[in-house]
């Protein structure tokens, strides 16, 4: 290693950091004069890395590995902040490694985006990966959903030792039959949920066709998610059924909290007799969102829950965890790079739960394409303002003494806790 990759990478994040700038600049420098230091600095860590990938949930699902796996007393470095390319891995390294470039954990838990996750593998070999679901989103950066697939394939393949894969997705399932030597682990739900968490061909699939080809026979599922409840879930793992309390709100977070129970079990050795399983509960039952994922913030005295959206599956769900009535809502779409450019996944959701209570307020560079949506799913509109700002000051204005849900793209997540974060009257609750 030259002796100033770490030197210079840490000067870089001070200056950045005391600038304002990126959370990813010093790990795209450290990138170009030493690609090697991913490399040298992780493969050393006792319980070896573990790579989080798929369409939604990755931020919030690796944050709940972190957790659980630090509830067991492992030492967990992960890409808190969220960046999930390679270079905010090689950021947060020089967050964490001392000058001599060591870093004291047992395990990497990191989060990836599906293509960067690629390229991360190919120099950095997970002991473990978790893929969790393909769909359509961004398709302006992957291409066809299927490419997403391969990429997805390529993580698996590259991992050396388990493979923790969807049962329910066909094609993050399917990934299993190309796998030679990796032990391969999968987490579920029960048949009653399956209408709830519909896979992408669910969705786009013509009434009365058949269903697209998964696995041969559906395999044992390591965890399976039995039942969600207003704030608790059920789970049957090792032949018994267990329940615990869930501050996540969102049903898809629920499900991925099976997803995170069966990479934690593996890497602590699934049901061997050194993990701590009440342990293990008592601490998913404490996860609080990811920024800006289904947070539950308190705005002059009233409940506002955050809502990221990105794709139709995600929004459907989104959509899907509140009752019909009752909130005023706000909705958020942007176009920027980070949200995806192609807009037109908006007609694959179905908007028919807002007609009752209709949309206070829409905004984003893209509001009117929303409106226009809408209208074709006869909600009522309230407002339209592209401007975040005065928009979501118009929509704290107007809603006042009412509970609120703001459904949002990234980049408008992003701006309006900006703008939130001016309120004085605004706490964060989970």
């Amino acid at each position: 290693m030259p002796f100033y990759t770490v030197p210079l990478g840490k000067l870089v994040r001070r200056v950045s950091r005391l600038r304002g700038g990126g959370s990813a600049l010093p790990g795209l420098v450290v990138e170009k004069i030493d690609p090697g230091f991913m490399r040298r600095t992780l493969t050393t860590l006792p319980h070896g890395v573990a790579v989080v990938s798929g369409t939604n949930g990755k931020t919030t699902t690796t944050k709940m590995v972190v957790e659980l796996l630090e509830s067991q007393g492992l030492k967990v470095f992960t890409n808190r902040t969220g960046s999930n390319f390679t270079r905010g891995v090689a950021a947060a390294l020089l967050g964490e490694v001392d000058w001599r470039g060591r870093l004291d954990a047992d395990v990497a838990v990191l989060e990836l985006d599906e293509a960067h996750a690629v390229h991360f593998v190919n120099s950095v070999p997970p002991k473990y990966c978790l893929l969790l679901n393909v769909l359509r989103d961004q398709l302006d950066r992957f291409g066809e959903i299927d490419k997403t697939a391969q990429l997805l394939q390529h993580i698996a393949a590259k991992t050396t030792g388990t493979v923790v894969l969807n049962r329910e997705d066909p094609r993050v399932a399917r990934i299993a039959e190309t796998l030679t030597g990796q032990e391969v682990r999968y987490f579920g739900l029960d048949d009653s949920l399956l209408g709830t968490f519909p896979n992408d061909d669910d969705m786009r699939a013509a009434p009365g066709s058949p269903a697209p080809a998964g696995l041969p026979e559906k395999p044992a599922a390591d965890v399976v998610l039995r039942k969600v409840g207003a704030d608790s879930a059920e789970f049957e793992y090792d032949g018994g059924t267990v329940s615990t309390a869930m501050k996540l709100r969102g049903v898809y977070n629920i499900f991925n909290a099976a997803a995170a129970l069966t990479l934690a079990r593996s890497i602590c050795g699934g049901a061997a007799a050194d993990t701590n399983h009440e342990t293990l509960l008592e601490a998913l039952s404490q996860v609080a969102p990811a920024f800006g994922r289904g947070e539950s913030l308190t705005v002059e005295g009233q409940p506002l829950d955050l809502v990221l959206v990105k794709n139709p599956s995600g929004f459907r769900l989104g959509l899907k965890s509140f009752p019909a009535g009752g909130y005023a809502t706000m909705i958020a779409i942007n176009d920027n790079y980070a949200d995806g450019r192609d807009m037109s996944w908006l007609w694959d959701v179905e908007f028919d739960s807002l007609r009752a209570g209709g949309v206070d307020q829409l905004t984003g560079s893209r509001a009117y394409d929303m409106a226009l949506r809408l209208q074709y799913d006869d909600v009522r509109i309230g407002a339209v303002e592209p401007d975040i700002a005065p928009a979501l000051a118009a929509f704290i204005r107007g809603a006042k003494g009412q509970p609120k849900r703001i459904f949002c793209t990234y980049t408008a997540m992003l701006a309006i806790r900006r703008e939130l974060s001016k309120i004085t009257t605004v706490e964060v609750v989970s």
